[in-house]
């Protein structure tokens, strides 16, 4: 049968089924990972890296420069000279074995909660964009309402998990306010779970106060609603913003993301065995410490990773170097039983251009094969992270449900029913209208919509429209058919209120934080 042949049959018959098909903005439930992990560490290096970790902590020692921190390790006995605390082998794997291999994220909408941890994993926008590129795609400062598209789009799509905090900062509101309203927008353009924001242990409480309003008093003490993340000063750093916003999350049972930032011989070894063993001991010490705050609480193994260019000084995604990391850091949490968090479809170019797909393409290939819990930054980063591109914000989203659907695993639910095909059909036919294909060809196959699979003539009658222009399209079909869910009215007026008395004891201020 011809090409042409089919094109028309498919045509003919599958295109006016899936012409009958309404969208669906149904969230995808937590991703169970079904195919086999790479693990390139045997047992002998596991300890290895492991033994070199502990050494780390012991006789090198971890800097906490917080007052707080410093005493409460004192308080369970640990040596400390200064601001450096030496940390027991024995005395860090009793602390994180409170930790919960396992737990349920709670959503106001209870059909967006989601399974966490062990094979459990779930895809989270990028977070932290000085820049935007925009329905246009052109390069310019965000807007609150810019920020507000972008929880509308995670709202909407599908693979998206959570409406995470500052996608991009609203650079039109004062800096010192901005996480109240960046806050208030997740949480009322998206009813899945959120970020919530840890720039200093002050805004980390008022987004606790915030969850508090949204979800009832002290039902966050039980339920995990929203995750923080404490970034590391690497090498062997942690400071009090981070460590008072950690306190902040941890006292009232909701996860943080304790995250060693890399990048890869600037501020670690340039080796990769070594530069893993050093984050080790950083990401473990944080965790240790989030259970001296409350035995008990959730928290994720983090870190951030990128390498170095010699050449320039700049940070570079997509390298091999990142893959291996990441895979060896899953097999190290999987060691420990603590669930982790890794960064997903990261690109240095400044476009939406090939090499953004190559980098990103490589990362998320990683990230799934490495068994991430926490899939951090899956949608719209590039430039290093400098901007959120609109049109990689909608196709990296498709590349996470393909990456979804092929993590699953296979499914052998129909095996029967396709061989009695293969009976049916015999030598020489086809099988684009057999009622098996027309039952099952929309779950057999991933059919992606921003990907353009027809012939040159088909794509240049269509307008010749490349992928960027097909994304921006989309993205502007999805806001325009956009229903915000239904928020309770007092619920919304009382967030308002607490909204306003902030922004009425807060000065205004003029600095940026970004998290990784």
């Amino acid at each position: 049968m011809t090409v042409q042949a089919v094109g028309k049959i498919r045509k003919g018959r599958i295109s006016r089924r899936l012409k009958s098909q309404t969208r669906s903005f149904t969230m995808l439930p937590a991703l169970r990972h079904n195919l086999p992990l790479t693990e390139p560490l045997n047992q002998d290096q596991i300890d290895r890296i492991d033994n070199a970790s502990m050494d780390i902590l012991e006789n090198t020692g971890i800097h906490f420069r917080d007052k707080i921190a410093l005493q409460d390790w004192r308080s369970i006995g640990a040596k400390i000279v200064g601001e450096t605390v030496f940390l027991d082998r024995f005395l860090v794997k009793d602390l994180i074995k409170s930790i919960p291999e396992t737990f349920t994220y709670h959503a106001r909408n209870p059909k967006n909660n989601l399974d966490f941890g062990k094979n459990y994993s779930m895809f989270v926008p990028m977070t932290g964009a000085p820049y935007l590129r925009d329905l246009e795609d052109k390069r310019r400062n965000p807007t609150l309402e810019d920020l507000a598209n972008f929880h509308k789009l995670s709202h909407m799509l599908p693979s998206m998990h959570s409406s995470a905090h500052h996608i991009v900062e609203p650079y039109d509101h004062p800096i010192s306010h901005r996480h109240l309203r960046i806050t208030y927008s997740s949480m009322r353009y998206s009813d899945k779970t959120f970020m919530g924001m840890t720039t200093s242990p002050k805004n980390a409480e008022d987004v606790i106060k915030m969850c508090d309003i949204l979800f009832g008093p002290d039902y966050i003490d039980s339920h995990p609603v929203v995750t923080g993340n404490c970034n590391g000063n690497s090498p062997l750093v942690w400071d009090e913003t981070m460590l008072g916003a950690m306190r902040a999350f941890c006292k009232r049972n909701q996860p943080v993301l304790c995250s060693p930032f890399v990048l890869g011989g600037a501020n670690t070894p340039a080796s990769v065995a070594p530069t893993v063993a050093q984050l080790n001991a950083e990401a473990l010490s944080a965790l240790a410490y989030t259970q001296i705050i409350k035995k008990g609480t959730p928290a994720i193994y983090g870190h951030y990773l990128s390498t170095v260019s010699m050449k320039s000084g700049a940070p570079m995604a997509g390298t091999p170097e990142i893959s291996l990391m990441n895979f060896m850091i899953g097999q190290m949490a999987r060691y420990y039983k603590v669930p982790w968090r890794t960064s997903n479809t990261l690109g240095g170019a400044k476009t939406f251009d090939a090499q953004a797909g190559y980098e990103s393409a490589t990362t998320l290939m990683a990230v799934m094969m490495s068994g991430a819990n926490y899939i951090w930054h899956s949608a719209g980063w590039n430039e290093a992270g400098m901007h959120c591109s609109t049109a990689k914000f909608i196709v990296d989203a498709e590349q996470c449900a393909m990456a979804y659907r092929m993590a699953q695993g296979i499914n052998w639910d129909d095996f029967d029913e396709g061989l009695d095909a293969v009976k049916d059909i015999g030598p020489g036919g086809h099988y684009l209208g057999h009622p098996h294909t027309l039952e099952n060809f929309q779950r057999a196959f991933f059919m992606p919509e921003l990907f353009d699979n027809n012939s040159i003539e088909q794509w240049q009658a269509e307008g010749s429209t490349e992928i960027t222009e097909r994304a921006l399209n989309h993205a502007k079909s999805l806001l325009a058919d956009y229903e915000e869910p239904v928020i309770n009215e007092a619920i919304n007026d009382e967030l308002l209120e607490f909204i306003a008395l902030r922004e009425s004891q807060i000065p205004a201020a003029d600095s940026l934080n970004q998290e990784f």
